[in-house]
């Protein structure tokens, strides 16, 4: 016989009455924008949505230094999965406040995209945060 470890995932449950449905980057913006209150270093989330574009969860993927985190699409998607989500949007926040993307943040993107394409779950944004701004890049033509 094999013995195995059951792991579970689902780390808390906290209310939340704040906006439900993701209408548009605003409003993912705003929610983000909320969940990542006085961070001082570089958090990368992501909103697990339904079909009906309505919050499963909030994910956060990784934490890094004052200017970078890591990120890769096996724990995006792989948080996604088990939330049963059927698209997200990617969060990710400038402790400088500039919310202009760098090299990096295009790449990931990029990559976000084509990993999400290939298991049926649609990226609708990358959204970086700045202070009172933020940056689009489905807005910008990045994401069609």
């Amino acid at each position: 016989m094999v013995r195995i470890d059951v792991i579970a995932v689902k780390e808390r449950r906290m209310p939340y009455d704040g906006i439900r449905k993701i209408k548009t980057s605003n409003d993912a913006a705003k929610v983000a924008s909320e969940y990542l209150s006085g961070v001082d270093r570089e958090h990368f989330i992501i909103l697990l949505l339904d079909t009906k574009h309505q919050i499963n969860a909030i994910h956060t993927v990784s934490i890094g230094s004052l200017a970078a985190s890591i990120v890769h699409p096996r724990e995006v998607f792989k948080a996604a999965i088990v939330a049963n989500a059927s698209a997200i949007i990617a969060v990710h926040n400038h402790p400088s406040g500039d919310c202009e993307p760098s090299s990096e943040d295009h790449v990931v993107t990029k990559r976000l995209v084509s990993a999400g394409s290939l298991l049926g779950i649609e990226v609708l944004d990358h959204l970086i945060l700045g202070v009172q701004t933020f940056y689009s890049f489905r807005e910008h033509g990045a994401i069609n």
